[in-house]
């Protein structure tokens, strides 16, 4: 009884619980070692377009420790990853023109951030999505799970 009270007093004076809250644009950090700053990235597809903003917080350059920031269904994963060692860093570690990449940003290295905008028109309320790096080597531990309610 007590927590339905506390709800409708969110309800009536405007606030909502963090857990409904709509998330459209990220802030993750990234540094000279093999990890995201996030886990995990809740969206709602009524946002339209997600923003990602990454910075990376190490001191290595972009052709030694460099990091971006790949979407694609869980198992694609490891195809893209793979494939992007071919493609180099020239076209961040991703294949030119992959369908299975749903969203992409540029390699940054320490002191960079880079800015990447996607719709959520192609993704779907309960898919399996991962995020990733696609350095070489990196996806192994560079990924968290990507969540569209």
């Amino acid at each position: 009884m007590r927590n339905a009270f506390y709800f409708l007093f969110l309800a009536l004076f405007g606030f909502s619980t963090p857990s409904v809250m709509a998330a459209c644009s990220f802030d993750i950090e990234v540094g000279d070692y093999l990890k995201f700053s996030t886990a995990s990235m809740s969206a709602e597809k009524s946002c339209g377009t997600i923003t990602v903003n990454m910075t990376h917080t190490g001191k290595l350059p972009a052709k030694i420790m460099g990091h971006n920031w790949v979407l694609s269904n869980t198992a694609d994963v490891q195809a893209v990853s793979m494939e992007g060692m071919r493609a180099g860093l020239v076209a961040s570690y991703v294949p030119a023109g992959d369908d299975r990449v749903l969203a992409v940003s540029n390699v940054i290295g320490g002191g960079e951030t880079t800015t990447l905008e996607f719709s959520t028109s192609s993704l779907s309320v309960g898919s399996d999505y991962t995020f990733f790096c696609s350095f070489p080597g990196h996806s192994y531990s560079m990924r968290g799970k990507f969540i569209v309610n």
